[in-house]
């Protein structure tokens, strides 16, 4: 039985369409747009609106952007001869927040997972390739997650640049700063032995 008006039940139903949103948080969210001034609710649905019509991906990075080319591809002040690759917008943000990387990015938007029907081509590698050929480029830094699948993408990554001359490094793994040796497990501590660095 529907406890709800078919235009809550409906506002509800989209609500668990978002990554992360169960039935009980659906629900709280719908409830919370309608008790929101009219203007506040129009407000949510044009941001939403604009945003899925207007965004789209940098012609340079891929990235999210509104414009053709985005913000930190309009940068100057960046080093030219190094990218990062990432897998998904988000990272580019996580990245940025360290304030330690000034080169370029370049966004992938996925990595590569047979089990799941992913492959090279159906990732912005194509792209990160024609950007090579017409931008000179010292260092690639791979930034993929150390998963399987990010392992996968940085290894065939890898196999395609190095011929091309291009250094091929990839972000080290290992103890968050803060974590304790005890909790972490075997894989962890053997990328955090392999990246150890010299004091």
């Amino acid at each position: 039985m529907n406890y709800y008006s078919s235009s809550i039940a409906q506002l509800i139903e989209q609500f668990t369409k978002l990554p992360g949103i169960g039935r009980k948080t659906a629900q709280r969210l719908a409830f919370h747009v309608i008790s929101m001034p009219n203007q506040d609710a129009h407000s949510l649905a044009d941001a939403i609106v604009t945003a899925k019509e207007s965004v789209k991906y940098c012609k340079v990075c891929t990235n999210l952007t509104d414009q053709d080319t985005c913000n930190i591809c309009s940068d100057k002040r960046r080093d030219p001869l190094t990218i990062c690759v990432v897998e998904d917008p988000r990272d580019v943000v996580a990245m940025e927040r360290t304030k330690e990387f000034k080169g370029y990015y370049h966004v992938l938007h996925g990595a590569i997972s047979p089990l799941e029907g992913v492959g090279p081509e159906d990732i912005k590698i194509k792209e990160l390739l024609s950007r090579l050929t017409n931008q000179p480029v010292d260092e690639i830094i791979i930034a993929t997650n150390p998963n399987i699948e990010g392992e996968a993408t940085a290894m065939y990554l890898s196999k395609l640049l190095k011929p091309m001359g291009i250094k091929v490094s990839r972000i080290a793994h290992g103890i968050p700063v803060g974590g304790d040796l005890e909790y972490a497990d075997e894989v962890t501590l053997t990328k955090a032995l392999e990246g150890r660095r010299e004091i």
